[in-house]
């Protein structure tokens, strides 16, 4: 393999930071490969998550939200081949949107992998299983494709000190309680974290936070009712995802909604609580050791995630 190139239709940082093992794991396999991102919206892998270091370039043929709009289909096979780029020897298609696939699908290669349509774009026929795409793709390619997940000591040293120093103990517990996309209710109140927050205070744990100093309004009434917490990267020079991770490598336990933190600390590999209200817990859950998932639609056969009470996140703490 000389050439590899990564589809995703997902916009969001999390939505690129479920990609690390996949992409970590084939790397390691295809050791001299180059590998490229081509998505609807930019390649965060060069952009606001770069200091992960996880290397894939950007294969822009400078059509804007790419797959979505069907007069792609017409163009894009041109678009490729007037950038002088030999043809992709495997395309990985990480969506199931059959117009994108069928767009995707003309871009020149000699391996195509998709979900799409029960897997029916494969290239190949061979047995899939949905959500297993490591697993898939050693099927796929007939060969063995082992498992290398994100190692967060491989963080760059200054970010584990600036963690260090904004969190110098051991007896934390994190809070990730607002979401990016507004178009889906996925944010439990911010009364309930208060309120859970409380308890763990009264336990002599310090509640930390992670939350944007934008949010002003959140985070003064925070301040206001929990004295004691701490919004670790408000006091740094250098606030980026991968402090977030580093800084949750500092804490005992993190609770979290349904949001791109809550993947940043899933890097980290420690203890979490993740709360599920309308979203999939089993497509977006961080894929870690120890994890337990409070799934509103499993628990109270409600999209709502606030019909999770503070309860029933404390008795797991």
């Amino acid at each position: 393999m000389k050439k590899i190139l990564f589809y995703n239709s997902g916009g969001g940082l999390g939505d690129s930071i479920q990609l690390f093992d996949l992409i970590l794991s084939l790397q390691k396999h295809f050791k001299l490969a180059e590998f490229f991102y081509l998505g609807a919206h930019e390649n965060h892998f060069q952009g606001k998550l770069k200091e992960f270091n996880i290397k894939v370039k950007t294969l822009d043929l400078g059509l804007k939200y790419f797959g979505f709009r069907w007069w792609h289909f017409l163009v894009t096979k041109k678009k490729y081949v007037d950038k002088n780029i030999e043809k992709m020897d495997l395309i990985i298609d990480l969506q199931s949107k059959l117009r994108n696939t069928i767009i995707l699908n003309k871009i020149p290669h000699d391996h195509f992998y998709s979900s799409t349509y029960g897997f029916k774009f494969c290239s190949k026929k061979a047995e899939y299983s949905s959500g297993e795409h490591l697993k898939n793709l050693s099927n796929f390619l007939n060969t063995n494709i082992g498992i290398s997940k994100f190692n967060p000591n491989n963080l760059e040293e200054k970010y584990k000190s600036e963690a260090k120093r904004l969190l110098p103990d051991k007896n934390y517990v994190g809070f990730s309680c607002t979401q990016g996309n507004v178009y889906r209710k996925k944010s439990w109140s911010i009364k309930n974290f208060m309120d859970l927050a409380t308890k763990i205070d009264e336990k002599s744990m310090v509640p930390v936070f992670f939350i944007e100093k934008e949010e002003t309004e959140i985070v003064n009434e925070i301040k206001s009712k929990l004295p004691n917490a701490l919004f670790p990267e408000h006091h740094s020079n250098i606030p980026c995802p991968a402090l977030v991770t580093a800084l949750t490598s500092r804490l005992k336990l993190a609770i979290s909604i349904d949001n791109g933190v809550m993947h940043m600390m899933g890097l980290a590999n420690i203890p979490m609580i993740v709360l599920f209200g309308p979203t999939d817990s089993k497509k977006f859950s961080p894929k870690i050791d120890s994890i337990k998932i409070l799934d509103s639609k499993l628990m109270h056969k409600s999209d709502d995630i606030n019909s999770i009470t503070v309860h029933d996140v404390y008795k797991h703490i």
